[in-house]
């Protein structure tokens, strides 16, 4: 049986992302994560939202661990992962009126950003919405000290990562025809943004 690895900030963070996932996808009932990484995120938030079912979803090296926690928790709306690159793989199969990624935008190059955004301007329906948690700048600023050291190790390590601007996540996300309707604070420096698919206008 394969370990089941244990993220110390999934378990800091869980219960306040949940407080907004409660009401942001109240009315929702299919959410595709992308990025699902160590698996701990999609069974709490399924195991205290019911009403939804949570695909799961990432590269394949971290299947095993996603497996390992879905398996162990027994949860019917849980799906196993599906093999998601947002670069590379085609556009995953079902129907999803929302999506949720925590910790993805500062790991993930531009391109890769783009493209998630992308995706999901294909993939939602109207006003499906996406929920991403994670540090962001504001204006071009930092919000806290911290954010900038951790900015600073994550763009030593190459690979084009780096905390992102939320007004660039906001122009990504409208090229995809999706709007932003909030951003919560959420401890630790960190925020939920929240992008809604808007209508398309017919000319």
């Amino acid at each position: 049986m394969t370990e089941r690895p244990c993220a110390p900030a999934a378990l800091r963070n869980r219960e306040p992302i949940l407080a907004v996932l409660t009401e942001e996808l109240r009315d929702r009932s299919r959410v595709l994560e992308i990025g699902s990484g160590t698996g701990q995120h999609a069974v709490y938030f399924a195991e205290h939202l019911p009403h939804l079912t949570w695909q799961t979803s990432d590269i394949g090296d971290n299947h095993a661990a996603i497996r390992a926690w879905i398996d162990h928790a027994g949860l019917a709306n849980a799906l196993q992962p599906l093999v998601l690159d947002v670069e590379s793989d085609a556009d995953p199969a079902g129907e999803y009126d929302a999506a949720f990624a925590a910790n993805t935008a500062h790991i993930m190059s531009p391109a890769a950003v783009r493209s998630m955004f992308a995706l999901l301007g294909r993939l939602l329906p109207e006003d499906g919405c996406f929920c991403l948690y994670g540090p962001f700048r504001l204006e071009g600023e930092f919000t806290s000290e911290s954010n900038a050291e951790f900015d600073a190790s994550l763009r030593s390590r190459g690979g084009d990562m780096g905390i992102r601007d939320i007004e660039w996540l906001d122009e990504l996300a409208l090229e995809a025809g999706l709007r932003r309707s909030g951003l919560i604070a959420m401890p630790a420096n960190n925020f939920i943004a929240v992008w809604r698919k808007i209508a398309t206008l017919w000319a």
